[in-house]
């Protein structure tokens, strides 16, 4: 069984559905399970070939559901190029699921625009996605977005002052710092979507401690994080499958309110059934909700503004 016990995911027969890094881990189990609903499933990756095989596996057991679109989050005029062949190719999106993400490299890494690379791909590479989308969006009868965090959002703190971790880098404080915010934007999200009667439906979610490649592909297989993980993992991780449990429960929960967290419900929300998890206050602090979405339109040059 792929899904959690008693678990049956609706009928999703003429929605699209965008998931970022759907090439592996819980993104391309979220991409595969959707699929067998019935969705589109656009998986937005960097990586051509891995991105490819994980469309023409999909395609195995879904036949013509899923399809492959180069993204790079990195890099503004990658992500302008995806939404706009997006939109020339589609009409309206059901589904954003914002959920590529890097995780604590050893080195200070920097996007094309000189961004450091957890802040500029985890978080601003997906706020000027969901902007440069915002009409396909609003076309749809009932549109979600959902935001990838982490159980490390609660060490993290949005430094306004060193956003970019320029005066003193340190691995895992930044990428809280990113999973953070993500919270943060779909809080904010959340907010000026009522505000602006979009009918969007923000949300949030994390897949707790899961087996994916992220780890490898961040801080990488010798750190000590990935020795503590192997260590304790009978105890504390889950499969990928069941990492990508609460995003398909966000992603199809009939009686989600705007700004929702999802997530594991074992101890520590490491790992279990998904349901609703727990945010620190600092996520709704209005303030800092303004302040970011503020320095998100300024780096990105961009503004969610739905079109005439």
């Amino acid at each position: 069984m792929s899904l959690w016990p008693g678990a049956h995911l609706p009928n999703l027969n003429g929605k699209i559905a965008i998931i970022t890094g759907a090439n592996s881990g819980i993104g391309f189990y979220s991409a595969l399970e959707l699929a067998r609903a019935g969705a589109t499933v656009i998986l937005a990756c960097r990586n051509t070939q891995k991105g490819e095989k994980a469309a023409a596996l999909i395609n195995e057991k879904a036949p013509d559901r899923a399809i492959f679109m180069p993204l790079d989050l990195a890099d503004f005029a990658a992500v302008h190029e995806f939404a706009g062949n997006f939109k020339e190719r589609y009409g309206a999106l059901d589904l954003l699921i914002n959920n590529a993400g890097i995780m604590a490299p050893p080195q200070r890494l920097l996007t094309a625009q000189g961004l450091e690379l957890q802040f500029g791909v985890n978080f601003i590479g997906h706020f000027l996605l969901t902007a440069l989308l915002l009409t396909p969006l609003l076309d749809a009868r009932a549109p979600r977005v959902i935001q990838l965090s982490s159980v490390a959002h609660r060490r993290g703190r949005i430094d306004f002052a060193d956003l970019q971790s320029v005066r003193a880098y340190r691995g895992w404080t930044a990428y809280a710092q990113s999973k953070l915010a993500m919270l943060v934007f779909a809080q904010e999200l959340a907010r000026r979507a009522d505000a602006g009667g979009w009918g969007i439906l923000s949300l949030a979610a994390h897949p707790g401690v899961a087996a994916t490649e992220l780890v490898a592909n961040g801080p990488g297989p010798a750190s000590a994080m990935a020795w503590l993980l192997k260590l304790a993992s009978p105890l504390v991780r889950q499969s990928a499958t069941a990492g990508a449990w609460p995003i398909l429960l966000a992603a199809t929960d009939p009686y989600a309110q705007p700004g929702a967290y999802y997530g594991p419900q074992g101890l520590f929300e490491f790992r279990g059934r998904p349901g609703i998890a727990k945010i620190e206050p600092a996520a709704f602090n209005l303030q800092t909700g303004a302040q970011l979405w503020e320095e998100a339109e300024r780096l990105t040059g961009e503004s969610f503004k739905p079109a005439p």
